[in-house]
């Protein structure tokens, strides 16, 4: 027992122990924010109806406040001040979504929105001005109804329609934007709103619709990257990909430890092994799992569509660097004999009888999902570097869902948390992380959530038309490490951070700052020898 502690305790010690808190010369810090969140201006112009504009109106009930993205954070019309928040951050770059419906109203090429296309031109020329660079999403859950309505992401066409889409925004705005995600979480965009239907589109059909757009999505992403390598890479020569937010799991006991592979590579593995392996296709344990699955639910073949060979060679190697969004994790034991088990992938993973925990010791967030591990995010880009061997990595989304006000203090020790383990990661583990994300810039429509979800940087005044920012205290704090390019800045409102740290933390402190003083003299005694 004495040995685990001493482990474990090391563990903790070397990541509050670095020396050196600066960030890599060339590490780049960012914020991000997506169309329907934010920018309002649901029916203004030509721009056509999206899958949130219908499902918040067909679906109010499957929003925690019953509100829509119809005014959001109104940026349509104030942008600039997007940008000036930007500008004050110290923003190396600022990651926005293009809303499909509002640059493609018909969802297909054959018109372009003169509005939607002068819209994103302003945005990307403004940030430019300001020396600040636009790394832009393709896709972040806004399908225009129209393709919904035929089927969506299930229809074996949608990839080709995102691949149309995909060759008119870099048309448009190639030569200004050098790095690209084409599609967003596609974790989340299928087996949410394909399995819960609690995101939009609201389609509950975890048996079949899931692993449609599971492979339609992989198939979208690949076209959109063919697309820019044969024909944009050699006038723009910049970067794609496509990001995910799986949680982080690990396993309950030593006994969980199988079935947690197992639903790594479920949920990783699902989404990222066609991309990033080297002989590409699904994981070959996961095809027998979901091939043992469908024939117990009475299906003559795998509800998991098989890629063909030609569809396994488009997928593989079409990534420029490994986009991770990481919010949290959770513990993975395999299910008691008559257990009841939750929906996944919120509560539990059914198809492979595993029960999903959070530990009663982690800091819970004021969302119901939401638990602090900052370790899970250098557990996963471990994970990752070790199953695809040296990757380049951009963390992409990375925050914490705090209580209204302005004095968010647990925002500020999330972000620091997760900053020391992507330094460990860069320092101690090798890993060649070069970007991080915080999600978001602002408070903002947080999808079935609505606006009870605080993630963002500034506070927004939703009662006010005027959608009044300000800067919240992790704005200034995040400001400072940007600045500094580095951790070792001090935490801002030291009366909040005194008030909120626990007899428990305290004394955690207590013993981590003494044992640091253990290990420093221990380390000086055998340079001496």
């Amino acid at each position: 027992m004495l040995s685990l502690t001493v482990v474990v305790l090391g563990f903790v010690i070397k990541g509050l122990c670095l020396k050196d808190l600066h960030f890599p010369p060339d590490f780049m810090f960012g914020a991000a924010s997506s169309s329907y969140q934010i920018e309002g201006a649901w029916n203004v112009s030509d721009k056509a109806e999206g899958i949130w504009d219908r499902f918040t109106r067909v679906h109010k009930d499957r929003i925690l406040d019953g509100s829509n993205g119809d005014v959001a954070c109104d940026s349509y019309h104030l942008w600039e001040r997007d940008i000036e928040m930007a500008a004050e951050l110290g923003l190396h770059f600022y990651r926005f979504s293009i809303s499909w419906s509002r640059l493609l109203p018909n969802g297909f090429s054959n018109y372009i929105s003169e509005d939607g296309k002068k819209y994103y031109n302003n945005l990307i020329d403004g940030l430019l001005e300001r020396g600040i660079k636009p790394f832009v999403s393709l896709y972040h859950q806004d399908m225009p109804q129209k393709l919904q309505d035929l089927g969506g992401w299930a229809n074996p066409y949608s990839s080709d329609w995102f691949a149309e889409y995909a060759r008119i925004a870099f048309k448009l705005y190639g030569d200004r934007v050098k790095t690209w995600i084409t599609v967003n979480e596609p974790f989340i965009i299928c087996e949410a709103a394909y399995g819960m239907g609690f995101t939009a589109p609201g389609v509950i059909d975890p048996e079949v619709g899931v692993f449609l757009c599971n492979k339609h999505t992989l198939l979208a992403h690949a076209k959109a990257y063919r697309i820019y390598d044969a024909e944009f890479r050699h006038m723009y020569n910049g970067e794609l990909s496509v990001s995910n937010q799986p949680f982080w799991y690990f396993p309950y006991s030593e006994e969980d430890a199988n079935i947690t592979e197992l639903l790594l590579e479920y949920t990783n593995g699902r989404y990222t092994h066609p991309i990033y392996s080297k002989e590409g296709g699904f994981p070959p344990g996961i095809l027998q799992v979901l091939k043992e699955s469908s024939e117990k639910q009475g299906y003559q073949r795998s509800n998991l569509p098989q890629l063909t060979k030609n569809e396994i060679e488009l997928i593989k190697g079409t990534y420029d660097f490994f986009a991770v969004n990481y919010y949290t994790s959770r513990l993975v034991r395999k299910a008691e004999p008559g257990e009841n088990l939750g929906p996944w992938p919120m509560q539990d993973a059914p198809v492979l009888n595993a029960k999903l925990i959070m530990d009663p010791k982690w800091k819970l967030g004021e969302s119901y999902w939401f638990a602090v591990y900052p370790e899970g995010l250098r557990r996963q880009l471990q994970w990752l570097s070790n199953k695809y061997g040296a990757l380049k990595f951009i963390v992409t989304e990375n925050g914490y869902p705090d209580k209204p006000g302005f004095h968010d203090i647990n925002r500020i020790m999330y972000y620091k948390q997760h900053l020391e383990q992507i330094l460990l990661a860069i320092k101690e583990d090798g890993i060649n992380v070069t970007g991080y994300t915080a999600w978001t810039m602002m408070d903002n429509f947080e999808w079935s959530e609505g606006y009870q979800a605080k993630f963002g940087l500034y506070d927004v005044d939703f009662s006010s038309p005027k959608r009044t920012r300000t800067p919240k205290a992790s704005a200034h704090y995040y400001s400072s490490i940007i600045r500094a390019h580095s951790l070792d800045v001090p935490i801002p409102s030291k009366a909040a951070f005194k008030s909120s740290v626990s007899p428990v933390n305290n004394m955690q402190t207590v013993l981590i700052l003494l044992s640091c003083f253990i290990l420093s003299r221990s380390f000086n005694s055998l340079s001496v020898i």
